[in-house]
Formats: structure tokens, C-alpha cells, sequence
């Protein structure tokens, strides 16, 4: 009888390991590809030789079962790269591709994967894993597209790296249109989204899940143990615009923006890590709009933002307001939180604009309060003293605040008993990890309370061991995340740091080839003399130009056409301590007028510019990270620095941060700075302007509006400690009272007048 068991086994395990052998079929063009996907069949495994492939628009079109998926695959992950106009569309069930690395190219269509083929042909089941998608961005900034489009039911991104994306668009979009594609419960787990440069205007999403239309509707989208790095799109890295959803053990490094609850109720955000650093002021935590969510276990690490950046901001809503607006915070939990070494970790009423009724409609007015939600059971500490710890912009009182703690006098307007000022004992277990104990063991217990079941760390909190912030129990030295548990398992995110160079140059030819052959984060440096330059010189990489003896400065004498130097996408350019000079005709500085795909930069030190016809001018679409003029001398241009091209009012912008100090502009033609963003639009940092310790003087004369300075909707502008003289214009600038703009120790002499306009009136974009 147990021979008979033992072969009845054997059988059995054959039949088994039959039906789930795989059928490898090798794949070397795209004939091969169609042909095999064609006739794919449950368990098939098809496998894309290494190689490079390009102009390449998969449709994945079949149905595996489950346990028997169909794969489409890496001979070798990462050896297998996809370029040129390419992207991926899948289509039916049970669907697998893993391996791949999309690089060097763009989507022809608005997605670069999809999971949708067209209307009837919808994934579902299916997965997209351990792939990179690596700078696949649009050449013209201005073109939108998504590159993962999640359609269907039960699908799943995970472990893949995706980054470098500068174009309009999220960077990952979660879709809710058709019955099909609600309660979808899509996993976007263990992801590692790297950086998203600045984009300088709205929709610069790392992700979106639904929109203003389908705000409404469950989408049950889980998104979980995500690494976002240096995620600097705009102010939402993740817009939450569906119901249910849940963001849980995700880590924001270091990113420019917050997870803002945009539309839709009832997200639930537990254990996940935003850390920031001294060094920014942008960089956010979570932001608190609609109904019915809970905000447990997070932790919140040295974040500088505020208002719509600061570590918990919770909004005001517009009554009765439309889909695509800011409905009330009502019902909301924000518990078992801990903010470490944060300035003012809660900003309340966030937005309350019923300041400016006289220049937005009713339907804008941001005038309800939050209510029914509590606050408590969290832990608020700062090495330095911080008596700020609650920034309000409208009355509190509808929020209620138990068994809060912070070991600072709390000094705010709003003074609720249940923050509680104590002494903290606080443990550093590891880098960015701090620990205090609060020496109490009272805790609230509010409806509910009792679902909290874990800590930040996964400890159980239970009636015996339960105490106030994210944190129950550490062990020595633990690590509060590690990057290698994110992402793929093949693709190396950190790049080999080259060495910068120094090469030194005597004669034009000479420049002209250290231009073309050094590396990014060379120096090159220029023995004294004059360098007659006869052509435009392209900067496509991060270079400097220097004087080889700053006190004998080298000057560069340009006699070529149109402009002296062209900014190319990644183009920074560092010049310091030398001369150049125009023939009154060139641009100093200009981009290419289109397909500026990524940010450049212009860092001016210590610099003469002379008789160029302006001093930088962009295309619509070009973007600079920064621009900055320090101890420089401009003068005898017909222009100055022109950074005003995004004029069709929809929140863009040319530059994020315009530094200009020090320096001395003498006989500009017409502006001196001309820095425009229009749209009434809070989604962006909305440019940044320092503008001191100048000198302007004899500028203006052929300036047809009489504004020396135009800085209009810029949001954050320092205006001090300049000086205007003899400039024949009207208007020498004209600041924003509302975002707290003032004039501070200018002196202006024969120039005009400084204006501030307490509410500026923009066109709504929505």
C-alpha cells in the first residue's frame, strides 16, 4: 500500500510541475514580439533578448489566470532598454512585465505605460515590476502625458525607479472613469521615486489618484512602503483626489511638497516617514482637506515649511464648493503623530482668503472652518525652544485637542488644553530618529481610538503598553529606513561622483574646446587677456568660467550673431570674476527657443556685462532652477534680465529662485528684472525673488510701462537695502502686501515710487 501512496505521489508532483512549466519564448525585434504575444497562452514566459530597442509601441494584449500569469520580460533586468518615441499598453488579465529600463526617449501618445489598451481592452490583475523609467520626458516642458496610467482592477506597480520627470504631467496617475475602474484596490507598493526636478508651475505630481470629476467615487488605491526622494515637482507630491485610500510606511526624503488629501474622503495615512533638513523651506508633510480621515503614527523630521508646505496643514474649505475646489475638514483624526525638531508643526485654516473678497469671486472664498476633528495623543519637540507651535489663520474651534505634549511654552493665539507643555527626556537612536519620552502615560481614548492598533514601527499598542507619539519601543541603533529596500534589484540609483576638473585656458580655440569636452563640474579657467568670440557657445553641462587672476579679469569679447551663450537643457553655467562684453546686438544668455526638456542655470559672480542688447532671455517653456546675480555690474544693455514668457496665466513660471544682490545696474534701457507668473494658483511655491543691496541707477529711460522692477504674481520676494537714483520711471516695483511683502531700507532718489498692493488681482485658472 505505501509503494502505491509513493508512486500515486510522484505522479502527482509531475502533473503539477506540468501544468506550471513555463514556456520561454526568446524575442528579438518587434516582428517576433507581436507574433509571440499573439499567441501567448497562461504560464508563457516572453523574453526580450538584451539589447536596445527603439520607436517600440508594445500592446500587450492577453490573458493569463491566476497562479499562471503571461510575463514579458528582461533576458536580463536592466539589459534590456527601451528608447526612442516607445511605450507600453497592456491589455486583459494576468499580465506581468518586469525587467525593463525606459530611457533616452518619450511616449508618442500621453502615457508611457498603461494599463489600458482602449475602452474594451482593460488590464486588470496585472503588474508592472521591477522596471526604471529614467528622464523618458517630453521634449516641450509644456506637453502633458503620465508615465504610469493605472486603469482597471487589482493591478499592482511595484519595485520599480522612476525619475527625471520635467514635463506637465504626474508622474503616476491613478484613473477612476467607468464603474470599471472604481474600487480597483490597485498596489503601487515598494516603489523608489527619485527626483523630480522643480517644474515651475502646477501639475508636477509624483502622483495622482483620480481628479476633480471623479473625486467622489472609492477608488481603495493602496499606496505603501514607497520611497519619494527629493520629489520637488510642486506643492503636492501626492494629490489624493478619490475616497478610501491608503498611504501607509511610505518615506518623503527630502521632498519640496506635501501628501495632500486634495478631494475625496477618508484616506487613512499611518506610518509614514517625512523627513526634511536646515537648508529648506519647502519641504512639507500633510496637508488636510475633506472628510472622514485619520492621520496616525507618522513621523515628522526637521520640516521648515509653512502654510500650504507646513508639517500638518489643515485647510479651510469653501461652503457649498464645487468639485474641483476645497470642500471642509470635518471628522478628521490627526493622532499618535510625533514632529521632531519642526518650527510649527500645526498651521490651521490654511488658505482663509476672506481677506481678498474683493478681488475673488464668492465661489473662492475660503471661509469654513474645520470641525469635528481631533488632536491627539501626539508628541511635539524641538531641541531649541519653539513657543510657536500652532500657526492659525482663522479661529480654532471646531478642532479638539487631548493629551498633546511639546516641551515649549506654547506662546500661539490659539492656547487649547490639550497641549500640554512638559519636560522630555529624547533618545537619538540613529540618524534622523529621535526619541522623547513623555513622562505621563495618560492617553485619549476617543471613538474608535481602539483601531489604532500598531505603532510606527509595527509594535502593538494595547491597553498595558500604550503611549503618546508615533513610536511605542526602539531597539538600539535602529534604522529609521534603508534605501536599498525600495525599488528595484538590479538598477544603481547613486552615480559614480566623477572628480572635477581644472583646465586652464590661454586663447579662444582653447575655450572653445574645454566648452565641448569637459565634464560636468569642470572649471575652466582663463588666463588674463581678451578672447575674441566669434560664435555662440552651448552649455548643455554644469561648467564654470573663471579668471585665472581675478584682480587682471579675462575678457570675452563676443562678435557673434544673435547670442553669446546658449542654455541648453541641464546647461549651468558658473561665471565668476570675468568680463563680457556685446556689440549691442547679442543676447547675453539665451535658451533654446523650444524643446527645453529639463532646468538650466545661470550663477553670475563677480561679472561685468556690458553693450549686449539684454542680459538673458528664455522661450515659453524654458525653466531655470536659478538664476542668480551676486556683486556683478550690468550696464549699457538695452535690456536686463527677462525671465517673463509664461503668460498664459496658469500658474508657470520661468525660475524658481532669482537671487540678485550686490550688484549695480547702470544704463538698462528699459527693465532691470522682468519676473512674471499669472494665475491665482497655490499649487506652486510660486517663484522666489531676492532682490537686495543693489544699485540701479540711469535705467528705465525706454521702459513703456514706467516699472523698473516687474515682479508681478511672485509669491515670495525679499525688496531691501537698495539703491535707486536718477532712473525715469514712475513705478520702481510693485510688492504683494497679502503674501507679506514690504520695501526695507531702499533708498530711492529721482526714480519713482515703491507701490505695495495689499490684494493683487490674477485670473482664475479654474
Amino acid at each position: 500500500m505505501k509503494k502505491y501512496l509513493t508512486i500515486l505521489s510522484c505522479l502527482l508532483i509531475l502533473f503539477s510541475c506540468k501544468e506550471t512549466l513555463n514556456n520561454e519564448i526568446l524575442i528579438s525585434n518587434e516582428d517576433e514580439l507581436i507574433s509571440a504575444i499573439s499567441n501567448a497562452k497562461p504560464g508563457d514566459e516572453l523574453i526580450l533578448k538584451n539589447g536596445v530597442y527603439e520607436d517600440l509601441q508594445i500592446k500587450f494584449i492577453a490573458n493569463g489566470v491566476e497562479g499562471n500569469p503571461i510575463t514579458l520580460k528582461a533576458e536580463t533586468p536592466g539589459k534590456v532598454s527601451i528608447e526612442g518615441e516607445s511605450n507600453l499598453q497592456l491589455g486583459g488579465s494576468y499580465l506581468v512585465v518586469e525587467g525593463l529600463h525606459f530611457k533616452n526617449g518619450h511616449t508618442p501618445t500621453g502615457q508611457v505605460i498603461r494599463f489600458k489598451v482602449n475602452d474594451t481592452l482593460i488590464a486588470n490583475h496585472s503588474k508592472f515590476t521591477n522596471c526604471v523609467i529614467e528622464e523618458f520626458t517630453q521634449p516641450d516642458r509644456d506637453v502633458s502625458d503620465h508615465w504610469v496610467e493605472l486603469w482597471g482592477r487589482h493591478n499592482e506597480l511595484s519595485n520599480n525607479y522612476i525619475t527625471g520627470k520635467s514635463n506637465f504631467g504626474p508622474t503616476v496617475m491613478v484613473m477612476l472613469k467607468g464603474n470599471e475602474h472604481i474600487k480597483n484596490y490597485h498596489q503601487i507598493v515598494n516603489n523608489h521615486f527619485g527626483p523630480r526636478p522643480r517644474k515651475g508651475g502646477p501639475h508636477g505630481e509624483t502622483m495622482q489618484l483620480g481628479d476633480s470629476g471623479t473625486s467622489m467615487t472609492p477608488s481603495h488605491t493602496n499606496v505603501e512602503n514607497n520611497l519619494f526622494e527629493r520629489c520637488n515637482g510642486e506643492v503636492e507630491i501626492i494629490s489624493s483626489k478619490s475616497n478610501n485610500n491608503t498611504f501607509k510606511n511610505n518615506v518623503f526624503f527630502e521632498s519640496e511638497g506635501s501628501l495632500v488629501l486634495r478631494h475625496g474622503n477618508y484616506a487613512n495615512i499611518d506610518g509614514n516617514i517625512f523627513i526634511g533638513n536646515d537648508n529648506s523651506e519647502f519641504i512639507g508633510g500633510i496637508r488636510v482637506i475633506n472628510t472622514g480621515h485619520w492621520i496616525t503614527n507618522n513621523y515628522f523630521y526637521k520640516l521648515k515649511g509653512n502654510i500650504f508646505r507646513a508639517p500638518l496643514a489643515v485647510m479651510n474649505g469653501i461652503p457649498k464648493s464645487p468639485l474641483n475646489r476645497y470642500n471642509q475638514v470635518t471628522d478628521a483624526v490627526m493622532a499618535y503623530n510625533s514632529f521632531i525638531d519642526c518650527k510649527t508643526p500645526f498651521h490651521f485654516s490654511v488658505g482663509s482668503n476672506v481677506s481678498q473678497s474683493n478681488v475673488l469671486p464668492k465661489s473662492e472664498i475660503r471661509s469654513a472652518r474645520p470641525i469635528r476633528t481631533v488632536v491627539a495623543n501626539n508628541i511635539l519637540y524641538n531641541e531649541t525652544p519653539f513657543n510657536y507651535p500652532i500657526k492659525n489663520y482663522d479661529k480654532v474651534d471646531g478642532v479638539l485637542f487631548k493629551n498633546n505634549y511639546t516641551n515649549s511654552e506654547n506662546k500661539s493665539e490659539v492656547k487649547p488644553s490639550g497641549l500640554i507643555t512638559v519636560q522630555m527626556e529624547v533618545n537619538t537612536v540613529s540618524e534622523f530618529l529621535k526619541t522623547p519620552k513623555v513622562n505621563s502615560d495618560k492617553v485619549y481614548n476617543g471613538f474608535d481610538f481602539q483601531t489604532i492598533e500598531t505603532d510606527l514601527f509595527g509594535n502593538k499598542r494595547t491597553s498595558e503598553n500604550n503611549k503618546v507619539g508615533a513610536i511605542l519601543n526602539t531597539a538600539k541603533n535602529t534604522v529609521l529606513f534603508d534605501k536599498s529596500n525600495y525599488g528595484t534589484d538590479w538598477f544603481i540609483t547613486e552615480k559614480e561622483k566623477i572628480e572635477p576638473k581644472t583646465v586652464t585656458v590661454v586663447s579662444k580655440e582653447d575655450l572653445v574646446t574645454a566648452i565641448k569636452e569637459s565634464n560636468s563640474g569642470d572649471i575652466i579657467s582663463l588666463k588674463s587677456g581678451t578672447y575674441n568670440i566669434t560664435e555662440t557657445l552651448s552649455i548643455n553641462k554644469n561648467i564654470t568660467l573663471t579668471s585665472s587672476d581675478k584682480n587682471n579679469k579675462a575678457t570675452l569679447m563676443f562678435t557673434s550673431s544673435g547670442k553669446a551663450f546658449e542654455m541648453k537643457p541641464k546647461g549651468i553655467l558658473h561665471i565668476d570674476a570675468v568680463i563680457l562684453k556685446g556689440n549691442n546686438e547679442q543676447v547675453a544668455f539665451k535658451t533654446l527657443d523650444k524643446n527645453m526638456t529639463s532646468a538650466f542655470g545661470l550663477w553670475l559672480k563677480d561679472t561685468e556685462i556690458s553693450d549686449f542688447n539684454s542680459v538673458l532671455e528664455v522661450s515659453k517653456g524654458a525653466f531655470a532652477d536659478t538664476v542668480s546675480v551676486r556683486n556683478s555690474l550690468i550696464k549699457n544693455c538695452a535690456k536686463g534680465i527677462q525671465l517673463n514668457k509664461e503668460t498664459n496665466d496658469k500658474g508657470d513660471y520661468n525660475s524658481e529662485f532669482v537671487y540678485v544682490i550686490g550688484s549695480t545696474f547702470d544704463n538698462v534701457g528699459e527693465e532691470v528684472l522682468n519676473y512674471y507668473r499669472g494665475g491665482y494658483d497655490e499649487s506652486t511655491i510660486g517663484g522666489n525673488l531676492k532682490f537686495t543691496n543693489n544699485t540701479i541707477m540711469n535705467s528705465g529711460k525706454m521702459e513703456k510701462n514706467n516699472i523698473l522692477i516687474k515682479n508681478r504674481g511672485i509669491v515670495n520676494v525679499e525688496f531691501a537695502d537698495n539703491t535707486f537714483k536718477n532712473n525715469p520711471v514712475k513705478v520702481v516695483a510693485i510688492l504683494w502686501g497679502e503674501k507679506g511683502q514690504k520695501p526695507e531700507n531702499n533708498t530711492v532718489v529721482n526714480s519713482g515710487e515703491i507701490k505695495v498692493v495689499q490684494n493683487l488681482k490674477l485670473k482664475l485658472m479654474y
